[in-house]
């Protein structure tokens, strides 16, 4: 490889300048290309960034510390970025208390006290008694960047297994301790990764992949996934091997065992959807595994079983779900019988003393069902209004379950729920500096370009003008079955109480209706989800909430993706982009950690011709306009993410800065240290980001937020 050569980063000095000349000032590091080309069916597709794949190299750490000192400067030079700051803190520092959940004698919760890193895990036997401190992550590290990753009970609850995240990496290693005297034991289990722990008698079956290569760690093919069974106390070397699949280098898989501990069920993968499913009777030492489906185009789990009979969550024959019966002796597709069919609405299961509580998205709002194990619906559950509610599990015993419910403008709030009686009463709820009686919010549908009506939620001040003139943060995902509902957020409350929309539409690729919804934004239908984006810009635009000059773009992962792919396609809908965490790269995507998955939703460069084209036609590092004026970009990636590899980041910004060198907007990349793909970030990284998202949305926008003008 070439030797690379760097310009040094020029002083910033613009913070008195218009602000249409405030890019004008950058100077980009220079990112060094190299002579790299790929041909896919003919194609030739040239790859200058290739070696900023290798993110253990001298050459990528300057990239990125130069890259970082950019930002950096420019960061440092928005007047009100430190207010912006600590109004966040200011509004995060509350207490948070999760639903509670009873194991043994003992009632478990998790509690911050505002701004600790990590949230902590208390226990109570009465809740008048004082809590007590059961696990605290915030002693995992000095820095608060090792989070708790899972944490499962053993079914005679004398055990508790936990594992760590540490730096956000989606690598776990597990550990047990004695629940009662929290003592912890010599176990410790490695090279976890995309897995629980599942307990049966004194151990857990867990997926473990083998041991990457020094340096691999967070970017080689996560490949032949394998089902381990670990007994405690011993060490992990003896652990024994129970499923694999050692033809098929992309499978994955998930293991479960009954409450009763009659049945493990193994759960095959090759992608993020569609799974096999398979049984084996643990009250048989010899018995084998039978499979209950075979084929990777549905998707299936077990909600319980009753005796001898399976109890099943299947899409097959019906895209909302459905559950099924079906004997253990004989478990296939023919022989399953309706417990609880198919609705016009998404519908999830989960079990709680005795009962099965059937969860419905209604326009992406939720509703609760409760049936008994004959599939009798007993009552529809009564919520504390519309919005988002979870938490109806529990053991078979319990009497009661905690579940949260929140919106858009309603903090999460827990409620105990008396399942004999179906009565809810609030248990608690926090309190913090916001009045949701000031904010609104509305649920529109509007049309994309294909004539699809989609929904949209808007969140705002009562009584805003629509003049065009609202800084408005649009925000979607739109991928992996995955469903966007109102949820509270703290961070988002700064852009609201400063004037601002929030804009968050359900698009095709999510689950909001299904796997008919889902599917029409997969594969050779991807584009529908960034017309759908677009759409969306365009009707807030059309109604005057906003306008192109103050409409801000933000998605994370997929979304990432989602925010790349429209600004290539519209680089004048809106002033500001923040492509997240994103996959940029969609012709090499599956070469790193666990992408091959994604080839469900995705496909791949290597499928066909016809694919390859599609993806080539809409990848975000490879459709950048150098004639385009693009919004001010701030591309934004971590370290340690090591489900989308921070390389598809580098490799977007290098581009985009070497086609748009003279760009009337900045185009940055802020390269988070110690931090992944979002899971367990802690809290002080959580709010120096949103402090950098917004404050740099407003500057752009050439907006002064009422928080920068109260000391003015």
């Amino acid at each position: 490889m070439k030797k690379l050569i760097y310009a040094m980063t020029i002083p910033l000095l613009w913070a008195c300048q218009p602000q249409e000349q405030k890019a004008a000032n950058l100077t980009y590091p220079e990112s060094n290309k190299v002579d790299t080309t790929d041909i896919y069916f003919g194609t030739e597709v040239p790859d200058p960034y290739r070696w900023l794949e290798d993110d253990n190299s001298e050459e990528t750490a300057n990239w990125v510390k130069a890259q970082n000192e950019v930002t950096d400067s420019y960061l440092n030079n928005i007047d009100f970025r430190d207010k912006v700051k600590a109004r966040l803190t200011a509004l995060e520092d509350y207490e948070k208390v999760s639903a509670p959940f009873k194991r043994g004698d003992y009632y478990y919760f998790y509690k911050n006290d505002g701004l600790q890193n990590q949230s902590v895990l208390y226990r109570v036997k009465n809740f008048d008694d004082e809590p007590e401190v059961f696990l605290d992550p915030n002693t995992f590290s000095e820095d608060g960047t090792t989070a708790l990753g899972g944490l499962s009970f053993s079914n005679d609850y004398k055990y508790t297994a936990y594992n760590i995240s540490e730096g956000g990496s989606d690598w776990r290693t597990a550990y047990i301790m004695d629940t009662e005297t929290k003592e912890l034991l010599d176990d410790e289990v490695k090279w976890i990764k995309f897995s629980g722990m599942s307990w049966y008698k004194d151990g857990f079956y867990y997926q473990l992949f083998d041991e990457p290569k020094e340096g691999d760690e967070l970017s080689a093919a996560n490949q032949y996934g394998k089902v381990y069974y670990h007994k405690v106390g011993s060490d992990q070397s003896a652990d024994e091997l129970v499923y694999s699949n050692p033809d098929n280098a992309e499978n994955r898989f998930g293991a479960g065992v009954s409450d009763d501990e009659r049945f493990l069920f193994i759960y095959s993968y090759v992608g993020t959807s569609g799974n096999e499913l398979y049984v084996k009777d643990l009250s048989n030492p010899n018995s084998d595994f039978i499979p209950i489906i075979t084929g990777f185009d549905n998707d299936h789990y077990i909600v319980d079983n009753d005796g001898d009979d399976l109890i099943i969550h299947t899409n097959l024959d019906a895209p909302n779900n459905r559950i099924v019966r079906v004997s253990y002796q004989n478990p296939t597709p023919e022989n399953w019988e309706d417990m609880i069919a198919e609705t016009e609405n998404v519908m999830s299961a989960s079990t709680a003393g005795g009962n099965i509580f059937t969860s419905y998205l209604i326009d992406a709002k939720t509703a609760i069902r409760q049936y008994d194990y004959q599939g009798n619906l007993i009552r529809d559950v009564e919520l504390p209004g519309i919005g988002t509610a979870g938490g109806f599990g529990g053991a078979q015993e319990d009497e009661e379950l905690f579940y949260t419910f929140t919106s858009f403008t309603t903090p999460s709030s827990v409620y105990r729920y008396n399942i004999a009686s179906g009565e809810s009463d609030l248990h608690s709820r926090p309190e913090l500096d916001f009045d949701p009686e000031v904010y609104e919010t509305k649920q529109i549908f509007y049309t994309s370009k294909d004539g699809t009506e989609v929904p949209m939620f808007i969140v705002h001040k009562k009584g805003i003008e629509l003049n065009g003139k609202n800084p408005t943060w649009l925000y979607s995902y739109g991928g992996f079955n995955i469903s966007l509902q109102p949820s509270f957020s703290t961070s988002r409350l700064v852009w609201l109480e400063n004037g601002g929309v929030f804009a968050m539409p359900n698009i095709r690729g999510g689950g909001e209706y299904g796997e008919e919804w889902h599917k029409a934004g997969t594969k050779l239908q991807k584009v529908n989800v960034f017309e759908d984006f677009i759409a969306a810009g365009e009707y807030l635009i059309n109604e005057g909430y906003t306008s192109s000059e103050y409409l801000a773009l933000q998605g994370g992962s997929n979304g990432g993706l989602l925010v790349g792919a429209t600004i290539n396609m519209r680089p004048d809908l809106a002033k500001v982009a923040f492509p997240m965490v994103g996959v940029m790269d969609m012709l090499r995507y599956q070469n790193f950690t666990i992408g091959r998955a994604w080839s469900a939703d995705y496909g791949t460069s290597e499928d066909s011709e016809e694919m390859f084209k599609y993806l080539y036609s809409y990848s975000p590092v490879h459709n950048i306009d150098p004639d385009a004026t693009y919004p001010a970009v701030m591309v934004t990636t971590a370290d340690h993410d090591d489900r989308v590899v921070p390389a598809h980041s580098f490799k977007y910004a290098a581009t985009l800065q070497e086609k748009n060198p003279n760009n009337p907007n900045p185009l940055l990349i802020r390269i988070e240290t110690k931090a992944g793909h979002g899971a367990g970030m802690s809290t002080e990284k959580r709010i120096e980001l949103y402090s950098d998202m917004y404050s740099y949305a407003w500057y752009n926008m050439g907006v002064i937020p009422e928080i920068a003008k109260k000391d003015m």
